[in-house]
């Protein structure tokens, strides 16, 4: 263990530049001016789905991949083989 001291309220991460916090308030801005039309677009999709009845898709059947053979193996051992 080194003998320095350390500095434990130093940041993770390197500071901003000038440019890039302008850019993240611009951007934030802009999320915050849009918020409400992108609440108002998920609350229609939210209203569309359920009038287009979305749950109601029966789902899709498993397919078998192998030949129709028992589908457990007896206890005296695995299934004859019949062909």
């Amino acid at each position: 263990m080194s003998t320095g001291a350390r500095v434990y309220n130093r940041s993770p991460v390197a500071a901003l530049t000038p440019s890039q916090r302008a850019r993240v308030r611009r951007v934030e801005s802009l999320i915050r001016v849009l918020a409400p039309v992108l609440d108002v677009v998920l609350y229609a999709g939210d209203r569309v789905s359920r009038v287009a009845g979305r749950n109601e898709i029966d789902p899709e059947p498993p397919r078998r991949t192998m030949r129709a053979a028992p589908a457990r193996t007896p206890i005296g051992g695995p299934p004859e083989r019949t062909a």
